[in-house]
């Protein structure tokens, strides 16, 4: 069991939650995701894995997740929220959104992760989190 899922575990029970189908089906989920996925796409996911699990599961699962901190809402400016894991710092990534056929990717890098923290320190901002969304045209949309 991954350390995302035994925080999740941990926390939700601490907190009084249950251990319902949904959620344990949902944050199996969420726990093989490499980049974020809006609600009715893992909906979706979990309809095709054969789970039985309603779209309003689904939300109310993701509020309770995202009121724990255990994930977070990414936006990537088409109006649909999506969420992704709240990792370790090791596991951070950034999106690339592709503003023709609207796929989104994670990637890394490096580089820009010092450049964000030159700036918090020339800045004087605690900086407690960050996202960059890249928007463009995918491999497959050129």
């Amino acid at each position: 069991m991954t350390v995302w899922k035994l925080e999740v575990q941990d926390r939700l029970r601490a907190a009084g939650y249950r251990n319902g189908a949904a959620r344990v089906a949902l944050v199996d989920l969420l726990d093989t995701q490499t980049c974020c996925a809006s609600a009715a796409g893992l909906h979706e996911t979990l309809r095709a894995q054969g789970r039985n699990v309603g779209l309003a599961s689904v939300y109310r699962v993701l509020d309770s997740l995202l009121a724990a901190g255990l994930v977070q809402r990414v936006d990537v400016g088409d109006g649909i929220a999506r969420y992704e894991p709240v990792r370790t710092s090791a596991e951070h990534h950034h999106h690339l959104v592709c503003t023709g056929c609207g796929t989104v990717e994670a990637f890394t890098d490096p580089g820009l992760e010092r450049a964000i923290h030159r700036v918090e320190e020339t800045s004087g901002y605690a900086v407690d989190k960050h996202d960059v969304v890249l928007h463009g045209a995918c491999a497959n949309c050129r």
